[in-house]
């Protein structure tokens, strides 16, 4: 389900890094170019009030950088706050020069069905739903569905559609994500209600019909 979205033109002129790791303080763990962009945005999001949940590039001749963040207050991510991490990404990787030529950038909020890739995001969401597929075979298989039981830096639990209960290790995770539920968009919607109590007239992306676009050359 997708969430609130923003999108930036850009053009480069610097060289692709080495690959490398990058996972530190709970932070989501990227690898290569993708590392690098993470490592570069990461402290100018993060003094913004803002936690990058995952960078993803797309395509190869005109790659996209998709940044997809949460405020770290826990408050719902609104469009407005979209705008403000493309601009302020937008920037610092211009400075950065992570591509050769042409890039675009896109900003969107996690949405309700959102990756999980900090392990914040697993005890939030400990009772939902979630699906894993991982990178090497565990007990013969790649994927799995199950209820999230917990979690730490090492490895996830889930109580599997069968019954029975396994621990995932974080590190050979391909990717993972919610799956959508009447439970989870109930929860989600409490926790938007929430929100909006205590800050009525704060900027929350779920009511917006349609999301902005900003281009720059």
């Amino acid at each position: 389900m997708a969430g609130t979205t923003s999108s930036l033109h850009s053009q480069g002129g610097g060289l692709h890094g080495p690959p490398f790791l990058f996972l530190e303080d709970d932070a989501p763990l990227h690898e290569g170019l993708e590392a690098r962009i993470a490592h570069a945005i990461e402290p100018t999001l993060n003094a913004m009030g803002y936690e990058i949940v995952r960078v993803l590039i797309q395509g190869k001749q005109t790659p996209t950088v998709q940044i997809m963040a949460d405020r770290a207050d826990g408050a719902p991510i609104g469009v407005g706050d979209c705008e403000k991490i493309s601009h302020a990404a937008g920037a610092v990787l211009d400075v950065d020069d992570p591509f050769s030529g042409e890039w675009n950038l896109e900003v969107s909020s996690p949405g309700i069905d959102r990756p999980l890739t900090r392990t914040k995001d697993w005890l939030r969401f400990a009772g939902h739903v979630a699906t894993v597929e991982m990178s090497i075979p565990i007990e013969g298989r790649r994927r799995f569905r199950g209820i999230i039981l917990g979690a730490d830096e090492s490895e996830i639990r889930l109580r599997l559609d069968e019954g029975a209960e396994i621990a995932l290790p974080r590190p050979d995770m391909r990717r993972a994500k919610l799956v959508l539920t009447d439970e989870l968009i109930a929860a989600t919607a409490a926790e938007v209600a929430r929100h909006k109590g205590e800050n009525p007239d704060g900027d929350s992306g779920e009511d917006d019909a349609e999301p902005p676009f900003a281009k720059r050359n």
